[in-house]
């Protein structure tokens, strides 16, 4: 028997996996691990508070829709820095600036997201399809925010307190101020570990014209923020729980994340970034599980059922 010559179609088909195996380290996927533990804490504790059980459905469609819009806001991003990335040292290698992904692929995939996030609000309730246009625009103004301000951070952390509002919001259908608090606790939050990640482009930033707070005010003082940043999320996840009667687990949820907070802040000095990485991935992806476990952990005991 002959062998038969590969087809269009076989030869295609690796090509497209590539495509998206190259899409997906362009938005960093892994990192949906950032802001998913707490859409969920949001969201389950809605959930005990409305009839206190897991609404399975509602879970899912909520780690879809906090997923696509987190691939949205990645892949705009890309595409928006993209020139300013080419000329920063740290970012040259990304995938638009090497060409592994086209800006082609890059808005399809970022469309093909938003779309998905969409249908997800409509999926939920009328309030989140209501507000989902509206959680588009800081996801798009933020890659922006450092061509006209110093505090692009800012933007950062009202765009990432949307994801537990919206959770809370998806489970209720209705306004909630627990859901607020907690959303500003979040976007505190990674608006203060970003002061410390943004400190290593400070020279590059200076010499484009790139606003940040370390380009404005020096490194030491853009870590000074963070640890001030840091204090406030604490104290808005006490206020959180103070409103949401949480117990014990929770507290201690609490308790471990200050000292993740007091650890991460010992790993990098004005003069030693040497260990920023450290601080902003392997100790920030533990805040965010570490909170989660014990929260879930504190409704499990309260009664909640799943």
């Amino acid at each position: 028997m002959t062998a038969q010559p590969a087809t269009t179609h076989d030869a295609e088909a690796p090509r497209e996996r590539g495509k998206v195996r190259a899409f997906l380290r362009l938005v960093m996927i892994e990192h949906s691990v950032f802001a998913l533990p707490f859409a969920y804490i949001a969201a389950l504790t809605a959930m005990f508070r409305t009839d206190g059980r897991v609404d399975w459905w509602t879970l899912l469609v909520v780690t879809v829709a906090m997923v696509a819009m987190r691939t949205f806001a990645m892949a705009a991003n890309r595409i928006i820095d993209r020139e300013i990335d080419a000329r920063n040292p740290r970012t040259a290698g990304r995938e638009l600036v090497t060409g592994s992904v086209s800006v082609r692929t890059a808005w399809t995939g970022a469309l093909v997201a938003l779309a998905v996030f969409f249908g997800a609000a409509a999926l939920l309730n009328p309030l989140c399809l209501m507000l989902s246009p509206l959680a588009v625009v800081p996801m798009v103004v933020y890659p922006y925010g450092k061509r006209f301000t110093d505090y692009p951070h800012a933007i950062l952390a009202a765009a990432q307190a949307i994801g537990p509002t919206g959770a809370w919001f998806a489970v209720t259908g209705s306004w909630s101020w627990e859901a607020v608090v907690l959303g500003a606790a979040v976007g505190i939050w990674i608006g203060g570990f970003d002061l410390i990640f943004a400190c290593q482009d400070v020279d590059s930033d200076r010499a484009e014209g790139v606003g940040s707070v370390p380009a404005r005010h020096g490194v030491a003082a853009a870590l000074y923020a963070s640890r001030a940043s840091h204090v406030v999320t604490l104290g808005l996840f006490a206020w959180y729980a103070l409103l949401t009667d949480a117990g014990a687990f929770f507290w201690l949820g609490l308790v471990i994340v200050a000292a993740a907070f007091v650890y991460e802040h010992s790993l990098v000095r004005p003069n030693d970034l040497s260990r920023l990485n450290r601080a902003f991935f392997t100790v920030n992806g533990f805040i965010g599980i570490a909170l989660f476990v014990c929260a879930l952990a504190d409704l499990i005991a309260r009664g909640l059922g799943v």
